[in-house]
């Protein structure tokens, strides 16, 4: 059972209808409507209960949404798989630290690269290491760890994320979103091995 099968219920009044969360939400859509157009195929990973599919189907994007919570599929607003289909996708989204969940960055960024087609994009939001208006966990990020509900917590830094998407990814910009809560990455596929 995941932790975040507990949150799935009340996700949406917890986080995705707050002020805070919506604006940020909001502040991520602006950035990816740019990248991902009408017609497209386009990864959710770490979707949760679909508010960013929600979002992206409204454009006329094609959406498939990956999640391992048992909770947050079962309270989405669209079909979501447990796990990744055997599907090149025009683009890959997750948002909202679901790779702050993971032990093995690079590892995750590989696997979004061989389900990702060349140049298309990868938006990845992440709760970023540095994050001032978050005085309360400060220090935890700066660390790099913490443990929420059993689950370690990896605050990535900006050149652990480079680093990670270097092999088939070039590096295009970092947004801040929230007034730095998270980070998103905008990435490119690459057809080659050695991408930047």
């Amino acid at each position: 059972m995941s932790p975040f099968d507990s949150l799935a219920p009340t996700y949406a009044q917890d986080w995705s209808q707050s002020p805070k969360g919506r604006a940020q939400r909001e502040e991520v859509w602006r950035q990816i409507d740019a990248l991902f157009e009408p017609g497209m195929q386009v990864l959710d990973f770490g979707c949760g209960i679909g508010d960013d599919a929600v979002h992206l189907e409204s454009r006329q994007v094609r959406v498939t949404g990956v999640d391992p919570s048992a909770g947050m599929r079962a309270h989405a607003h669209i079909k979501v798989l447990e796990e990744i289909p055997d599907t090149i996708f025009d683009g890959v989204l997750s948002n909202f630290g679901a790779l702050n969940c993971v032990e093995d960055l690079e590892q995750q960024a590989e696997l979004l690269a061989r389900h990702l087609r060349p140049d298309g994009f990868a938006a990845i939001c992440i709760m970023g290491r540095f994050a001032w208006n978050d005085l309360r966990h400060a220090w935890q990020r700066l660390t790099g760890r913490s443990t929420w509900r059993g689950i370690a917590i990896r605050y990535w830094s900006s050149g652990q994320m480079r680093f990670a998407f270097r092999h088939g990814f070039t590096f295009l910009k970092r947004v801040p979103i929230g007034g730095g809560d998270h980070q998103l990455y905008i990435f490119q596929r690459t057809s080659r091995r050695s991408g930047s």
